[in-house]
């Protein structure tokens, strides 16, 4: 049977790509292919901010309302096919299907927000600057704009940005990762279903030929990223040299600390979800857990961790017994498995090593790996510094929570940081004191509501205004100010 190959949505209609260059989609968990995702030609991408752009002022002069009321209907039927979206999230990513459940309700929830616009775009006034004279400020949509998704969330992430740019009266150009796009074209097929004008939304599979053409082409007036830190540099540069907005979300490298008087059994879920969540593919993941405090409560608090992260179970994320999925193609998994050997050459002890797999059920091990717990990790050494975006925990110890916040400080990252502890004095510091765009207190995945802006600081970030929240109502409009007066 010929393999399916998806399409691009442009201008209201679905479009076979021109191109000859296609990449196979791979269920990680079973080595199935699953489709072909094509690499489209920068004429296609124009043809779709060509779209998108002769929609625009139409698409501006429609009521915020009225704009709000094809989110309603977009709701309805991200919840009408909720399973099937979580699924398809599973099937080509592999994180587990509660993981996916999880992906899908926080999407929902952006579209949700976004339907407010009514309130959230309103601006501000005063009477009587001087004698007569009255001064308001108004915000307006500026045209069209874009996202480059990422793979780790292939169906949330352009919902961080889509709803809000269109519900503000922009038109949108959405890129899905070449690695999962599947998520994004059953969002379009329901997007097509809300029955949007025409070129309101677009969507233009392909690699870095289409997300180059996004940062040049003369009426993309914003780009949004989630992705690596190189690459957001890079969109964040690229963008500045041809005047564009930007919102370059960038990776992370995040310290959990554990003060000595923390419930560590009431926070080991927390713990190991934050670590080995979505295999560790995630830019809100844990990555170094900083343990204050003497010799007993440091070999307390890894004991338990050590034991908590063995008995993860690890398998296809379609079983619902499933605790954590595979990498996400062998190509991580080999750059995980060489950070691990690095970080052994470096002097760290491996306390639990994931390269010993322990599946559940008859899979393939191409893509797999279990959880991974070192022990004796210096700052000096790059698993503490550099992003491994996978199931590797490495365990810190610091004398203070003052000593604690300064080794924080020494990794050029500033994601998210989070503390565990009782005690008021102490997490009012680090909340004050700690660089990092989003800060938990209890709470080992620091994830922002959709109704807030996702934080971001350091090399984890680029740009001024966030996503999610006010910051992205702000992103996507320009404020225009009014002096009036009458004779």
């Amino acid at each position: 049977m010929a393999v399916k190959r998806l399409q691009n949505y442009i201008n209201g209609e679905w479009v076979d790509s021109t191109t000859d260059e296609f990449v196979e989609i791979i269920n990680p968990a079973r080595g199935e292919l699953l489709c072909e995702c094509p690499m489209s030609t920068r004429a296609e991408l124009d043809s779709a901010i060509q779209a998108a752009q002769e929609a625009y002022p139409d698409w501006r002069n429609t009521p915020p309302v009225a704009r709000a009321r094809y989110l309603h209907r977009l709701i309805e039927l991200l919840e009408d096919n909720f399973n099937e979206l979580s699924v398809v999230q599973t099937t080509e990513h592999g994180k587990t299907i509660d993981e996916s459940r999880g992906e899908t309700r926080r999407g929902i929830e952006m579209v949700e927000v976004a339907s407010g616009i009514p309130t959230t775009m309103q601006g501000f006034n005063l009477e009587d600057i001087a004698h007569g004279i009255d001064e308001y400020a108004i915000y307006q949509p500026l045209g069209v704009f874009s996202c480059i998704a990422p793979f780790n969330f292939p169906f949330m992430v352009p919902l961080w940005f889509l709803p809000f740019a269109i519900a503000c009266g922009n038109t949108f150009v959405v890129k899905p990762s070449p690695r999962t796009p599947m998520s994004q074209s059953k969002l379009f097929e329901m997007l097509d279903d809300v029955g949007l004008p025409p070129g309101v939304v677009n969507m233009v599979n392909g690699g870095a030929e289409v997300a180059d053409g996004c940062m040049e082409h003369p009426d993309m007036k914003g780009v949004t990223f989630v992705g690596s830190t190189p690459v957001a540099r890079h969109i964040y540069k690229k963008c500045g040299e041809t005047g564009k907005r930007v919102i370059a979300q960038a990776g992370a490298k995040n310290f959990i600390v554990i003060m000595p008087d923390a419930e560590i059994d009431k926070a080991m879920v927390s713990l190991i979800s934050s670590f080995f969540g979505n295999a560790g593919q995630r830019c809100l993941s844990g990555a170094n857990l900083l343990v204050v405090g003497d010799d007993k409560t440091y070999r307390n608090v890894v004991d338990k961790f050590v034991e908590a992260a063995a008995a993860i179970r690890v398998g296809d994320g379609l079983d619902e017994s499933v605790q954590m999925g595979p990498i996400q193609n062998i190509a991580s998994k080999q750059r995980i498995v060489g950070m691990i050997e690095k970080g052994l050459e470096e002097g760290a002890k491996l306390t639990l090593d994931g390269r010993n797999l322990n599946l559940v059920g008859d899979l393939p091990e191409d893509c797999f790996l279990n959880p991974s717990v070192f022990e004796d990790v210096t700052l000096d050494m790059s698993l503490a510094r550099e992003e491994i975006f996978g199931p590797v925990a490495s365990v810190l110890r610091a004398g203070d929570l003052d000593e604690a916040i300064d080794m924080i400080h020494t990794v050029p990252f500033g994601n998210s940081s989070a503390i565990f502890t009782n005690n008021g004095k102490w997490a009012r510091q680090f909340q004050h004191d700690v660089i990092a765009g989003n800060v938990g207190i209890n709470v080992g995945i620091v994830a922002p509501m959709s109704f807030f802006p996702f934080g971001g600081m350091k090399d984890s970030f680029f740009g001024i205004l966030h996503g999610q929240g006010r910051d992205v109502v702000r992103f996507f409009t320009e404020s225009k100010i009014v002096i009036t007066r009458w004779f």
